[in-house]
């Protein structure tokens, strides 16, 4: 035990002293929850590329300098007979920001800089909606020699399937200044399954090459021992199809070569656009609806010729928008806030697809990536919601119109608030607990809360109350049930149930407690004074209730009737963000006091049950802190984790504090949460370049 926390604590001195990042997965093309690709090791050379779910969809990078190749991503492919092992680039350095990816690598005297860029700006919903991520290289040399020089982009056909074993076709199509080489299944069998680990096998897989680099393109199975060998790609492509994705040896890749000279010490630059595309992408309550891109009957030739007419305007808007955002999260919470925010900004829009209603009104879906596969999930939305009330509020009214829709139907029958709609991509209904039957295993008080207090969020940031006008029948029936069950909830589950059920939760009560709050906003920003003057009565009394109820000597309980017990009051949160001021200051400096001798290594549990913890919660604990000093550790020892942890995936947001190990749940949208501490910090940001995105 003395080694290991030896060892913990250079860990933490190191990154203390200013080492580079390294994240637990890099971001390399983050769009949707079926088109998201990582890197899940130090190097982009130490692993094949692959989806968030860890199923390997192959992306091979090659640069042939003066007749020797190298590899600068991806890992040296097997099954082609006599081929060597291809030497990798070393890799200088990485750098992350909010919307790019960056890598650099020399080798042979040469520098190579990779940029992954997708442009995810949350106000720009027909830019963030493309299916697109560019793919740019900038050359130049390292030892001032003259250097003939060719890149190499391989894509696999394993990137259009579910299943290693299903049969795929491949085209090459041209569109204006494009050349577009596509895969994808031989059945294309449209939304026709859902579930969580899974990957998309509709739709088409597009390597779009520009006609300015005068590339060689071609498809065919042997493009990367030929450019190996010759520096040349297959004159002919394969056309024997379909055949099974892999295994097979004329399953065609799709390959470009981009040749580049004589390369000096002045730059020279390249890019593609690496996209998909599905026709339809999401059904819900029984039609299916396309992405919002498309919502106008735009094709996707028209849409990748505008991705590349826009590219430079693009990419500087892009530079602009990070720097921009980082200085603000930096100014919101420190610069190792500026860091996590920037490692999860692309991960917390990646976990949704944003498609269009009939009529045009966009609506946007999470996936609840590696817990179970559930779409539009409330208690998945409620953590991601700092996240998107800070940089675009109508990117949650499009979450919570579809809950609010299905809730208003005759077949919702409960009085409290649904957990779900289905599994993504498939919104038909919810299927977590007892689905639309019965009341087992349902969140009653999780969900109503949670759908309150993020209406009440959405009316202030947006500065009208005309969503909560619509759907003022149910917000007050959840109001009701809140007032009923909500003091001191029965026993159930809440948002974190994967710690089981829990009756007398405190955190729960503080959650109804705030909703009810939050519901006289909504009442009396509706105009009915009346329903805000009742609750207002009801909810002024308990607090102190609450204080008396839960109250444990240096700290407040886990549950009422356990003494002795103790956890994270994460909801406090929304007592100053929603300007509620219900619970005296008091209860959270009592619960610092405390916390700060709970603390792990790599954070604070959840609660005195296990070391396990989350991230998001943490976030929203420490921004609750009213010592600098107390948030400064928390948020220190997260960043340490995350430069650490061996769980090699797209950031966790549940893990143990101890050995820094996941315990469940990657690539999920709650990981938004952590940009609470910046929406706490708004009105110093408002009205600045922030928003204006």
């Amino acid at each position: 035990m003395k080694s290991t926390a030896c060892s913990l604590l250079v860990m933490i001195c190191l990154s203390a002293a200013g080492q580079q990042h390294r994240a637990p997965a890099t971001p390399l093309v983050t769009n949707d929850p079926f088109f998201s690709l990582w890197s899940m090791g130090d190097k982009l050379t130490d692993v094949p590329v692959k989806h968030w779910t860890e199923v390997a969809q192959p992306i091979l990078g090659l640069i042939r300098i003066d007749g020797k190749t190298f590899r600068w991503m991806g890992t040296t492919p097997h099954g082609y007979f006599g081929m060597p092992a291809i030497e990798a680039m070393e890799q200088r350095s990485v750098e992350l920001t909010p919307l790019h990816t960056r890598y650099v690598f020399t080798a042979n005297g040469l520098e190579l800089a990779v940029t992954f860029f997708t442009p995810l700006f949350p106000k720009d919903l027909d830019v963030m909606s493309r299916p697109v991520t560019y793919l740019s290289w900038s050359v130049r040399s390292a030892d001032g020699k003259q250097h003939q020089t060719d890149l190499m982009l391989d894509v696999n056909p394993l990137i259009a399937v579910d299943q290693p074993g299903q049969q795929v076709t491949w085209s090459r199509s041209h569109a204006k200044g494009l050349t577009l080489l596509n895969v994808g299944s031989r059945d294309q069998q449209t939304l026709h399954q859902s579930g969580d680990r899974v990957r998309i096998d509709w739709g088409y897989f597009h390597l779009a090459v520009p006609d300015a680099a005068a590339a060689t393109v071609s498809m065919a199975n042997r493009g990367i021992p030929s450019f190996v060998s010759s520096g040349n790609l297959p004159e002919t492509d394969d056309s024997s199809m379909p055949v099974p994705a892999a295994g097979h040896p004329r399953a065609a890749h799709l390959s470009a070569k981009l040749p580049l000279g004589m390369v000096g010490t002045a730059k020279v630059e390249r890019h593609v656009e690496l996209a998909y595309t599905e026709g339809y992408a999401i059904e819900y309550l029984g039609r299916r609806l396309r992405p919002y891109w498309q919502r106008n009957g735009m094709t996707e030739a028209a849409m990748l010729e505008s991705a590349e007419k826009e590219y430079p305007s693009l990419e500087e808007r892009g530079v602009k928008f990070d720097e921009e955002v980082m200085k603000n999260m930096e100014k919101a919470g420190g610069a190792e806030y500026r860091y996590l925010t920037s490692l999860l900004f692309r991960q917390t829009i990646a976990a949704h697809k944003l498609v269009a209603d009939i009529d045009g009104t966009p609506l946007f879906f999470s996936k609840e990536n590696d817990s179970n596969g559930c779409i539009d999930t409330v208690d998945v939305t409620y953590p991601s919601s700092p996240f998107f009330l800070l940089f675009n509020p109508k990117l949650l009214e499009a979450q919570l119109e579809p809950v609010m829709r299905y809730a208003s139907l005759p077949r919702w029958r409960f009085p409290f608030a649904p957990h779900d709609l289905g599994t993504y991509p498939l919104a038909n209904g919810q299927v977590y607990g007892g689905g639309e039957e019965n009341e087992a295993d349902q969140m009653p008080v999780e969900e109503s809360g949670n759908m309150i207090l993020m209406v009440a969020a959405l009316g202030r940031a947006e500065g009208n109350w005309d969503f909560a006008k619509r759907y003022m029948p149910q917000l007050t029936q959840w109001a009701e049930y809140l007032e009923k069950k909500g003091m001191d909830p029965e026993n159930q589950l809440s948002t974190d149930d994967f710690a089981g059920h829990l009756a007398h939760n405190t955190n729960l009560s503080i959650k109804a407690i705030e909703a009810l709050g939050a519901f006289v906003e909504i009442a009396r920003g509706v105009g009915d004074t009346n329903l805000a003057n009742r609750y207002e009565k009801i909810v002024r009394t308990l607090p102190e209730q609450w204080e008396k109820m839960a109250f444990d000597g240096d700290h407040y309980m886990l549950a009422f009737d356990q003494p002795g017990t103790w956890s994270q009051k994460y909801n406090l949160v929304w007592d100053d963000l929603l300007g509620l001021h219900l619970f005296p200051k008091k209860v959270m400096e009592t619960e610092w006091k405390y916390y700060s001798t709970q603390l792990k290594p790599y954070g604070l549990p959840l609660d005195n049950r296990k070391t396990i913890t989350k991230l998001d919660w943490q976030v929203w604990t420490a921004s609750l802190a009213s010592n600098s000093a107390q948030y400064d550790d928390l948020i220190h020892r997260l960043v340490v984790w995350a430069d650490n942890t061996t769980s090699r995936v797209p950031t966790t947001d549940f893990y143990d504090t101890v050995s820094g190990k996941q315990i469940g749940f990657q690539a999920r949208s709650v990981v938004g949460g952590v940009f609470i501490k910046a929406l706490m910090q708004e009105q110093t940001l408002r009205g600045k370049s922030l928003s204006s995105h």
